[in-house]
């Protein structure tokens, strides 16, 4: 018996029915610097806990250092720094823009303090940078994870609908990252801490990282094919064998600064992954589209 041909999906023209996100390369440098200071400032407060001076003060200056780049990258992208200066203006808990500019307002003042009690010790006493490195730190898992509430909370498929797991990406990369850093700056008989954050960071980044490209459907799609799957496997190869190296290299000066730069790039490209994959999510408009109809129960 002759019948109509089942329907194949269309939009109109080919379309994309999500708008591209605008947002350029900054944002995704911004991710990786905010974390990164938030992942340098834990570990600044767990060397000053332990007695590991050395490995304190290369924490707590890169957590400054980062959070510098971190707003540089994100006026960059706003064009014009009064921006950043009138989100302020309001406190709207709803908004994941709103908290993360005050999250950035009240970490980059307590990381300046911890930071400028290493360097200018006269000026700042040794309380007071100790206060204000564990001010900072009690703001880095708010500030290492809020940028990925920011983006599941906006209408790019791939993005929105790994809300569960992308602040567990993004804060398992802050951790690993500033492990890296620890694992660079510090002498091997101080970077205990740095080796346990960067085991710790990794289970945490590697295990969500995963979930997104399998438990997502085709929507994991966009998350292991082309620039973006390129992306996140580079990153988790560098990840382990960023572990594995701090791991068994734990009294090579040489082998441990290799580890902590196999961590750093494996960030830089966990997160540049992250951005790719979501916006890949809104060329094609099937990842719209056919999710919409399943959960709706159509053919």
């Amino acid at each position: 018996m002759s019948g109509v041909p089942k329907a194949e999906f269309r939009s109109y023209y080919g379309r994309p029915i999500v708008k591209k996100p605008v947002w350029r390369n900054d944002i995704p440098a911004y991710f990786f610097t905010g974390g990164l200071a938030a992942g340098c400032a834990l570990m600044a407060a767990g060397a000053d806990l332990t007695g590991r001076r050395r490995l304190r003060r290369a924490g707590r200056l890169a957590a400054l250092a980062a959070l510098g780049a971190s707003g540089y990258f994100l006026v960059n992208d706003l064009g014009r720094p009064e921006r950043f200066h009138h989100m302020l203006r309001v406190a709207k808990p709803t908004s994941p823009m709103s908290v993360g500019s005050w999250i950035l307002a009240a970490f980059g003042p307590a990381a300046g303090v911890a930071a400028a009690s290493e360097v200018v010790p006269a000026l700042v006493p040794r309380w007071a940078g100790r206060a204000a490195g564990y001010a900072a730190a009690g703001l880095a898992p708010a500030l290492a994870t809020y940028t990925g509430v920011l983006i599941a909370d906006t209408a790019v498929p791939s993005w929105h609908e790994a809300y569960p797991e992308l602040p567990f990406v993004f804060a398992g990369s802050a951790m690993a990252s500033g492990a890296g850093v620890g694992l660079i700056a510090a002498p091997t008989g101080e970077n205990g801490p740095a080796v346990r954050m960067a085991v710790a960071g990794a289970a945490i980044e590697l295990a969500a990282s995963r979930r997104i490209e399998n438990r997502l459907g085709l929507l994991s799609e966009p998350y292991r094919e082309g620039r973006a799957g390129r992306l996140l496997r580079a990153g988790r190869a560098l990840t382990a064998a960023g572990v594995v190296g701090a791991l068994l290299g734990r009294r090579s000066r040489v082998v441990s600064a290799l580890s902590g730069a196999a961590l750093l790039v494996a960030s830089v490209a966990t997160r540049f992954g992250i951005f790719e994959g979501g916006v890949a999510s809104t060329r094609d408009p099937k990842y719209t589209v056919v999710p919409q109809r399943q959960r709706r129960g159509a053919p």
